[in-house]
């Protein structure tokens, strides 16, 4: 089974979060200003693709992000609600290309591209070596 056999372009899914300190850029770096960084619009949007084709992969199996194309467009303060949407807009025999936006209220404050692989948890834990920590073991 093609385990992207069940991915069609138009599934889509959106991740809506609160700006917090923590993701400002200024939490990050000093003399920065506290205003929603880069890094963070892009795991949203990365989590909004991700949530969007989670449903549909067989068991075990998982999307992973492989290229991001990103335009950060307008700056967010702390507090505000940002919308991060993502779309598929094309699957290959291997990845899903989705197409993501953020806004916050009616203002857009990102574009851009985001590229997805599907993979085997166990088998790409076995691949490149990743083990878990004693904590989960027990």
């Amino acid at each position: 089974m093609n385990p992207l056999e069940r991915l069609t372009a138009g599934m889509t899914a959106e991740k809506l979060v609160t700006v917090t300190s923590e993701m400002t850029v200024g939490h990050v770096v000093p003399g920065m200003p506290a205003v929603y960084g880069t890094p963070m619009m892009i795991l949203h949007m990365e989590m909004a693709a991700g949530s969007a084709v989670q449903p549909f992969l067989p068991t075990g199996h998982v999307s992973v992000g492989m290229m991001v194309n990103i335009r950060h467009l307008a700056a967010t303060p702390v507090g505000r609600k940002v919308r991060a949407i993502a779309r598929v807009v094309a699957v290959d025999a291997r990845s899903v290309l989705f197409e993501v936006e953020a806004w916050d209220g009616d203002r857009k404050i990102g574009d851009g591209s985001h590229r997805r692989g599907v993979v085997d948890v166990a088998e790409f834990e076995r691949r490149f070596g990743v083990t878990k920590p004693a904590a989960e073991m027990a």
